[in-house]
């Protein structure tokens, strides 16, 4: 019966599931009545941690480590923790972000690196202020001390190619689809007399005409401020006038589309460019100084390109261009002509007043 009892396996505890927490060890239970003396040999089991995962190991009692056979390492168990921590790392990036390299340099290298870019800057610095030292207009030269004429054909020819440049790439940018921001009354700014020259005398007023040339009619036509009026739709519009001086204002401006005029009276098929110009524009002196400036038919035909008959709600004064003016808000304000006397449609680009002077020919903005 003895021997039954203590070679019984049923009575070893088995083995329990890890739960991460070492598992208290089972005292072995006393001996029944009736088995005085008896010794019951009952296993423990201990766990052991180790790197990877954990190793049971079965004791006897008595603290000798138990005889069976059948408990191995837990292999498995560790491998599947191996695994998991190396799942656990993330993979670099191909893009991510990787620490600098240590770049050691001796101090003398150094030194001599820092004396060569210093000096290079410098050189750099000095090259930039003597080329703009250059272009500079010789009055802004005399003002700052340098009083030796550099004007010379180089120094021109180098101006006008950044001019045309810039005036390709206004031109290539342009779309009739593309407005000018507009404003609300509210937004309204002083806009202050910039003719040219002197203003003129309002006596010019009554006696005014529009003379249209270059049409596909063959004919030359005249319309007087009555005419303009009645015949086509007011449009208004409150948008920025911008000056080649460098100061703006938001105006509100009503007058018919200057498409509408070319639609009623269309020019010659091979017309691309119109010349626009005042007979009563005057110089600094008071005499006669006729302002003509080139426009193309593009952007005459820009649905906010306006021949303007009013000026903040009521007709134009002789200071803002009576009894009509050109308004081009992509333009600069110099394409912004002033009692317009004639409107002329050509093939080739008409001369331009500003051009001829130094100045862009596009002007837009």
């Amino acid at each position: 019966m003895k021997d039954k009892e203590n070679g019984d396996d049923s009575l070893q505890p088995k083995d329990k599931p890890s739960t991460g927490v070492e598992p208290k060890q089972e005292a072995p239970e006393s001996p029944k009545a009736g088995h005085e003396g008896a010794t019951l040999s009952a296993p423990i089991a201990i766990e052991k941690p180790k790197a990877g995962g954990t190793v049971e190991q079965r004791v006897d009692a008595d603290g000798s480590p138990s005889s069976s056979g059948d408990h191995k390492p837990r292999t498995d168990e560790a491998a599947s923790s191996v695994v998991s921590k190396s799942a656990s790392k993330k993979p670099q990036r191909f893009l991510g972000e990787r620490p600098l390299p240590a770049i050691e340099m001796a101090p003398r290298v150094l030194r001599y690196r820092s004396r060569r870019d210093f000096l290079l800057f410098g050189t750099g610095t000095l090259a930039a202020l003597a080329g703009g030292a250059f272009l500079l207009p010789q009055d802004t030269l005399t003002r700052i001390g340098i009083h030796r004429n550099i004007d010379s054909p180089a120094k021109e020819w180098f101006l006008n190619k950044a001019l045309r440049i810039d005036d390709d790439v206004a031109e290539a940018l342009y779309s009739e689809n593309r407005r000018v921001p507009t404003y609300t009354k509210s937004q309204i700014t002083p806009l202050k007399n910039n003719y040219n020259g002197t203003t003129p005398d309002p006596g010019y007023v009554s006696g005014w005409t529009l003379t249209l040339d270059g049409l596909a009619s063959g004919l030359s036509i005249s319309l007087d401020i009555g005419n303009l009026i009645t015949r086509f739709s007011l449009h208004e519009q409150i948008t920025r006038l911008v000056c080649v001086e460098g100061w703006s204002a938001v105006a509100w401006w009503a007058g018919l589309r200057f498409d509408d005029l070319i639609r009623a009276y269309p020019p010659m098929s091979q017309a691309k460019w119109a010349r626009v110009e005042s007979s009563v524009n005057l110089d600094a002196s008071g005499n006669p100084d006729p302002y003509f400036m080139s426009l193309d038919l593009a952007t005459a035909r820009h649905p906010q390109t306006l021949l303007a008959t009013h000026f903040n709600g009521q007709p134009l004064t002789v200071d803002h261009g009576a009894p009509l003016r050109l308004v081009v808000p992509v333009k600069l304000g110099l394409k912004n002509v002033k009692a317009i006397t004639r409107i002329t449609y050509v093939a080739e680009e008409p001369r331009d007043y500003w051009a001829e002077r130094g100045y862009s020919r596009y002007d837009g903005i």
